[in-house]
């Protein structure tokens, strides 16, 4: 039977765990467990030393830690770290890294395990990990058991490095913290252009299996844990020897250099004239842009070739108050995806990023292949395209695309501006979205009946005194519909994210709260059943806590005005960070109410109506969590602004009707 060393299992974890710091991650989620513990105290014992390198969060819910570290990766487009025990722990993570394989969202999943000598043999907490996640990853490597040895140091480096290459895929990494610490604060410039508007990224999880041998608990006092094989370390000023040769010191920053590329010489050109001599939409989903520096090359391009832009809620586009900026085209559209007139219908459709939230769009989209509407697909990796309507597919970033027919206008001979009828029917889309923001406008205004009792009225009131720069996480089935159809444009900047992937209601408040991480102010909107699947989730309270007493004792020089720019990078933990949680509670679930399901048979109600009477102050009060219920959009105006000076986690509960939501949504849809 074999002994582990400690020394040496604390050298081969401590090479990896700051490699993976190098090369951007800077939160890892520990659920806590026995076989786990050599992960776990390695990567502590880095946020204790340089908590400014990396830092360590803890969650007993296995499958809420793997949503925090869901919410933290999709909201800054870093990687995110995840440890836990072996045997039933690492299933808990699945439904999380589903949602990260479909919105490709960057994590780093670190699953301990028996050695091998206990596999096969009936040994408690042991079974085959092997490839456990399957094709949902995008890479798997089964872990040597630790050693000390030069080779083994240096692939332990090696492996966090290829996960990390693999966990981002296409992502557009922001500079590692070290490389920000070494060079002067970016310009007010920089930072907004940096600043993540949305939650697009191109990377997906990765899967690491550690076996582990007793004794299991590392040596983490080794003074150089954390600069186990590296060949040039630089020696101690007391031991170097007179005239050696210095360390190297590289210049370069660590990390995945992206390079980036779009359309060029004549595919590029064709398709510029093309856009230019038809009437084009350009329908801008989920993925279409992920900092404002995207999204104004987006838009620049959507000036050029007079295109207006159809901007789901996801796409960061709505925070931006031009002319072609379509916010409200769900308001257009009739049911089945119909049209409202020949005017709106164009001749070519570029899509970017996921098709909308709104199905109505989606199946426009696809009548539109009937006619023989020309459909150009941008994206970098897939099509995505659930309507099977692709004409042209071009294999890049939605930004990258949009500068490449910039640079083919410029080189072609035609006019550099679109022809009238393109401003014809430009103009047409402006002129519609004008009246629907009239009307979704009003909704709180006190001008609509029974304001105080409709979802959409707290919605646009969220909307509406969210702090500029804050995160608005919505949840699934009517929270984001609602959200699509009551946020309009250019209010102010917002980061609206949500777990689209696989538009399910698992480990949303947990997302939200990683989410959060990032950002000044935070508010999840929510209905009951999914705050009820993820109850757990306020159990972070005391975390939340935890990193502010953290934050305090280092210091927390990210509170200083001039770091301001880094709080979009998951790098503060401190001040008055805080997310606050709008449960529209309507007891059941409601969508069914606007689905084929819908019935006044009894089946109804018992099936998919699903009434739970849930007392939710009692539940969040076990937690420690502020509370407030308010039933009048006054209340509500008061209740919400006082929760913004709350730090960690508070919630307002709104009570909705359950029956009747395709009445109260029909003046909007």
């Amino acid at each position: 039977m074999t002994v582990a060393d400690p020394r040496a299992t604390a050298r081969f974890l401590g090479a990896f765990f700051d490699e993976l710091a190098k090369w951007g991650v800077q939160n890892v989620v520990i659920s806590p467990g026995s076989r786990s513990t050599p992960l776990s105290m390695t990567a502590y014992e880095l946020s204790c030393r340089a908590p400014q390198r990396m830092s360590a969060y803890v969650d007993i819910d296995e499958r809420g830690a793997a949503f925090l570290a869901l919410g933290m990766a999709k909201a800054s487009g870093r990687p995110a770290a995840l440890v836990c025990s072996s045997g039933t722990a690492i299933a808990n993570y699945y439904p999380a890294i589903l949602e990260a394989e479909s919105s490709r969202v960057p994590l780093i999943v670190l699953t301990a395990d028996r050695p091998p000598q206990l596999q096969g043999l009936g040994a408690p907490q042991t079974c085959d990990q092997s490839h456990a996640y399957g094709t949902h990853v995008r890479a798997y490597r089964g872990m040597p058991l630790p050693a000390d040895d030069e080779g083994s140091l240096r692939f332990a480096r090696q492996a966090a490095r290829e996960a990390c290459i693999a966990a981002l895929g296409s992502c557009e990494p922001a500079q590692n913290r070290e490389t920000q610490n070494s060079s002067a604060a970016p310009s007010a410039a920089t930072a907004r252009a940096s600043h993540r508007l949305a939650g697009a990224c191109f990377g997906g999880p990765v899967h690491l299996n550690f076996p582990f041998d007793e004794p299991l608990k590392p040596d983490v006092t080794l003074p150089d844990l954390f600069d186990a094989g590296i060949p040039c370390a630089e020696p101690a000023a007391d031991s170097a020897v007179p005239g050696a040769k210095p360390a190297r010191k590289p210049l370069l920053p660590v990390g995945v250099a992206h390079v980036h590329g779009g359309m060029e010489g004549v595919a590029a050109a064709q398709l510029a004239r093309e856009l230019l001599a038809n009437s084009v939409l350009l329908l801008a989903g989920e993925g279409s842009c992920a900092t404002h520096e995207e999204a104004q090359r987006v838009l620049a391009f959507a000036r050029t070739f007079a295109i207006p832009v159809l901007a789901d809620p996801l796409s960061g586009l709505r925070s931006f108050d031009d002319p072609l900026v379509i916010g409200n085209y769900d308001s257009v559209f009739k049911p089945g995806g119909i049209s409202p007139g020949e005017a709106l219908n164009p001749q070519v459709i570029v899509r970017f990023g996921r098709y909308p939230v709104s199905k109505r769009a989606t199946q426009w989209a696809r009548a539109r292949e009937d006619e023989g509407v020309l459909q150009v697909v941008v994206d970098p990796l897939e099509t995505r395209d659930t309507n099977a309507a692709t004409t042209v597919f071009v294999r890049t970033k939605p930004a990258d695309f949009a500068q490449s027919m910039l640079r083919a206008l410029r080189m072609e001979d035609g006019p550099a501006a679109a022809g009238a009828n393109d401003l014809s029917f430009a103009n047409a889309w402006q002129r519609v979205e004008e009246a629907a923001a009239k009307r979704i406008a009003a909704v709180d205004t006190g001008e609509e009946p029974g304001a105080d009792g409709f979802e959409g009225a707290y919605v646009r009131r969220v909307l509406e005194l969210a702090p500029e720069g804050s995160c608005l996480f919505a949840a699934n089935s009517m929270s984001v519909r609602a959200v699509d159809t009551f946020y309009l444009k250019g209010g102010k900047q917002l980061t609206v994210l949500a777990n689209r992937g696989l538009n399910g209601i698992d480990g949303t408040v947990s997302t939200a709260i990683g989410a959060s991480r990032c950002f000044g102010r935070t508010t999840l909107i929510t209905g009951d059943l999914t705050m009820q699947h993820d109850l757990n989730a306020l159990a972070l309270q005391r975390e939340l806590r935890v990193q502010r007493q953290l934050a305090d004792i280092a210091g927390d020089a990210n509170r200083m005005p001039e770091q301001a720019a880094k709080r979009n990078g998951c790098e503060t933990n401190a001040g008055q960070q805080g997310i606050t949680i709008v449960l529209l509670n309507n007891n059941g679930g409601a969508i069914f109410d606007m689905l084929p399901q819908k019935s006044q048979e009894a089946y109804f109600e018992r099936l998919f109506l699903t009434p739970q009477d849930v007392g939710f102050q009692a539940a969040v009060a076990a937690f420690g969590v502020p509370y407030s219920k308010t039933v009048t959009l006054a209340e509500f105006d008061r209740a919400y602004r006082a929760s913004l000076d709350v730090p960690g986690i508070s919630f307002i509960e709104v009570p909705v009707p359950l029956q009747g939501l395709r009445e109260r949504y029909a003046r909007y849809w």
